[in-house]
């Protein structure tokens, strides 16, 4: 049996714009096509493929087809670049799903990503979550790579280190002066109030308790942007773990660890050129702005 890779790609358009409709739209074919594409797909298969929910959602053979989807374009656009096809202005541009923690994508992630773009036909898709949800994106097929702070590949991926995101425990002065008038005690901290990032972010709950601190009943705000986190940090809403990227002169340091939390790099294990391509883009910027690997704590990633 064969899967066609006609079929397989109207699937995977169906996954990433969440619609029939606006798969449709992409696709350039009617709603009606489509869907006729996925019946004879699923009917071919002998298995559902696609809950038509809204947005739609992939079943596990679904996220098998897609995968399988987004690795023949992949193949096909290196082999045309390979024979010295150009095909950029076919309007068959290739989309790059990725995962990226919150932080990277405040911080240095994008730089890389411009440069890319500039230089080649692709759209990148980016995808922010946290890491244990990354390798779940990596494993469905949404993404083809992923800058996470997971060390153990995802089945079929290879895995690089990228470097270390430092995390200092930072506050605006006026909020350090108010709070901390006697200093950075235990005392002080349990009726302080921080600002966390979501409620999957333990970061902050581990400084507390390297000061000490038991973190709950501790005062918080919840802020889950990173730009965004950063700038509430600065207004004195509550102290936080700021990346060393993010420091500004407004904030002040606490004192207490510093957390480091290693970022590494996960990608389908598939010899592409264009994929090797981006990753040693993604790596060359890493590598100078991210701390050199070492001793790392057990910390989650934003």
């Amino acid at each position: 049996m064969r899967i066609d890779p006609e079929l397989a790609a109207t699937l995977a358009a169906v996954a990433d714009e969440g619609t029939l409709d606006a798969a449709s739209r992409r696709l350039r074919v009617t709603p009606s096509a489509v869907s006729q594409r996925l019946k004879a797909l699923e009917e071919q298969l002998g298995r559902i493929l696609l809950v038509r929910s809204k947005p739609a959602r992939l079943t596990e053979a679904g996220e098998a087809v897609v995968r399988l989807a987004r690795q023949v374009a992949l193949l096909e656009h290196d082999a045309l670049a390979g024979v010295g096809i150009d095909d950029t202005g076919s309007g068959r541009r290739i989309t790059i799903p990725l995962a990226v923690n919150a932080d990277s994508l405040a911080t240095w992630f994008l730089r890389p990503m411009a440069r890319l773009s500039a230089a080649h036909d692709i759209d990148f898709d980016l995808h922010r979550d946290d890491q244990n949800f990354t390798a779940r994106l990596l494993e469905s097929g949404t993404v083809m790579v992923a800058v996470t702070s997971e060390e153990t590949p995802v089945a079929g991926c290879a895995v690089t280190p990228l470097g270390v995101l430092e995390y200092r425990a930072m506050a605006a002065r006026g909020y350090a002066k108010r709070w901390f008038p006697d200093g950075v005690t235990a005392a002080a901290l349990a009726a302080a109030p921080f600002v966390d990032f979501d409620r999957r972010d333990t970061l902050q709950h581990e400084w507390l308790a390297a000061m000490s601190v038991g973190q709950q009943g501790v005062p918080r705000h919840y802020v889950p942007a990173s730009h965004d986190y950063a700038v509430a940090v600065s207004l004195g809403l509550g102290w936080g773990m700021v990346p060393r990227l993010q420091e500004s002169r407004e904030l002040v340091p606490l004192g207490g660890p510093t957390l480091r939390v290693a970022l590494y790099w996960q990608q389908w294990n598939l010899r592409s050129p264009l994929l090797d391509t981006i990753a040693a883009e993604v790596a060359a910027e890493a590598g100078g702005v991210l701390a050199a690997p070492g001793s790392v704590g057990e910390t989650r990633r934003r």
